[in-house]
């Protein structure tokens, strides 16, 4: 019996690193999702990544509860996109995601899409988040809670 080799996991820095995130994601590429050059769209990166963040901002405390109970919410200021390798129909997708900056309003995070059985990274999301008032559709401080929790998860600076 052979194994394939965890390439990611072989280097002291990617342990570490993988020690700050946490698993946001797990799915699989359906052929209704391939586009006409046989890969994965890139509106399918798009909406697999959402779904991590929704669980990424629920893991810092902004739950749907405390967005239907407050009121207020998250919004995304900036988003940048890194595709490393191509998936296809069947591929099995995991996302890790980390908390790389928090400040009063806003959050930096990073997902990172791999291959969930050669955790080979595919692609990359970087968003900047902005805690916001749903009512008067204004910024507003995050809440100490989910600071604290953000600083738990940040990655330490290199």
């Amino acid at each position: 019996m052979t194994t394939s080799p965890l390439p990611n996991r072989l280097f002291p820095a990617a342990i570490e690193m993988e020690a700050k995130m946490i698993e946001t994601y797990r799915g699989i590429v359906y052929p209704q999702q391939e586009d006409h050059m046989g890969h994965m769209n890139v509106a399918w990166y798009t909406s697999k990544f959402d779904e991590a963040t929704w669980h990424l901002i629920a893991c810092l405390g902004i739950t749907p509860a405390y967005i239907r109970e407050n009121n207020k919410g998250m919004a995304a200021l900036e988003i940048t996109y890194k595709y490393l390798a191509e998936v296809s129909a069947g591929d099995l997708l995991v996302v890790r995601s980390r908390i790389e900056e928090v400040r009063d309003k806003t959050i930096l995070f990073k997902h990172t899409m791999f291959d969930a059985i050669s955790d080979t990274p595919v692609a990359t999301m970087q968003a900047v988040g902005v805690h916001m008032d749903r009512e008067i559709r204004k910024s507003c401080p995050l809440p100490l809670h989910v600071k604290e929790r953000c600083n738990a998860l940040q990655t330490a600076p290199a």
